[in-house]
């Protein structure tokens, strides 16, 4: 067993280890570092790893009509993108601004963003984990005021780092957490953007069980909440990552009606379905290895998925 002390240090030199690494990342052109990412899925799909078992659990539970062939083939893409994710923070951390607004290539929707500020009751971004979801947050952030809701990471050293590389564009960042709650609150109240993880498993206190694709998931309330409270409309952002290290394309879309609803499960069904809709058209660039359905409905009490 390792002293207060002790760790202390161990979790300072892995934040400097991951710094270096980033910084490492960043000096390499885009198509070496997703190719490097994708050598990295490869591996992660051939070893039994705990990414690859959920990767094929839950492409199997959403998409039951396929066959195993495809699930398969579909398991082996989505880690390799998973891979390039990983690699190119790389880029998005710790590249200079300027430099990582270059890869994107377009941009589609952006007038959305403008339209909704201009009528001054803020506006509501939900990003999945779908493609450069990080790159999404930063692109917003460049062209309006945007503060992110963030879940604190387990390694409380690196949270001074995680934040400090997310808001360097000049946007804020609001911990889970009521205080957290309140700043987004404050943000739509002055006209601003709040930015939403939508697809991350709340407390069941802050949520409904929703249907998402063929499975019902713990799905957050507080973008309901949010637009009830505040008037602020809500749009999706998504950014696909293009083929061979080309750049990227940055999407701003209309929400499903009702993700808005007074009524908690209407309005967490049409969030999941905003978000399948979003999934649909590059179903291997969704991070399928997070445990979406871990948690399970009172009615199916002793189902494990797995």
């Amino acid at each position: 067993m390792y002293s207060r002390e002790e760790a202390a240090i161990i979790k300072r030199i892995q934040v400097l280890l991951i710094r270096a690494m980033l910084r490492c990342l960043s000096w390499l052109p885009l198509p070496l570092m997703h190719a490097a990412g994708k050598a990295a899925g490869t591996l992660m799909y051939w070893l039994p790893t705990r990414a690859r078992q959920v990767t094929l659990t839950n492409l199997r539970l959403c998409f039951p009509e396929m066959e195993d062939q495809q699930i398969q083939q579909l398991a082996r893409e989505s880690l390799q993108e998973t891979g390039k994710s990983a690699a190119e923070l790389g880029l998005v951390w710790a590249s200079p601004v300027e430099k990582v607004m270059r890869k994107v290539v377009r941009v589609q929707g952006r007038e959305l963003i403008d339209e909704h500020l201009a009528r001054g009751r803020g506006l509501i971004i939900i990003a999945p984990h779908l493609g450069s979801w990080e790159l999404s947050g930063l692109y917003v952030s460049t062209v309006a005021p945007i503060t992110y809701l963030y879940r604190p990471p387990r390694m409380k050293a690196f949270e001074e780092v995680l934040v400090r590389y997310r808001d360097r564009a000049g946007a804020g960042q609001a911990p889970t957490t009521r205080r957290g709650i309140l700043q987004l609150i404050r943000t739509l109240k002055e006209g601003k953007v709040a930015g939403i993880l939508p697809d991350q498993q709340p407390t069941e206190d802050n949520g409904v069980f929703a249907p998402f694709f063929h499975e019902k998931a713990l799905t957050m309330t507080l973008v309901a909440r949010l637009a009830a409270r505040s008037g602020a409309p809500v749009i999706s952002a998504v950014t696909r990552r293009l083929p061979r290290g080309s750049g990227f394309e940055v999407q701003f879309r209309n929400v499903e009606p009702g993700i808005d609803s007074e009524d908690s499960l209407t309005a967490a069904t049409a969030l999941n379905r905003t978000v399948e809709n979003c999934v649909r058209e590059m179903i291997p660039q969704y991070q399928w290895e997070y445990k979406r359905f871990r948690r399970r409905p009172p009615e199916e009490k002793g189902r494990s998925l797995y």
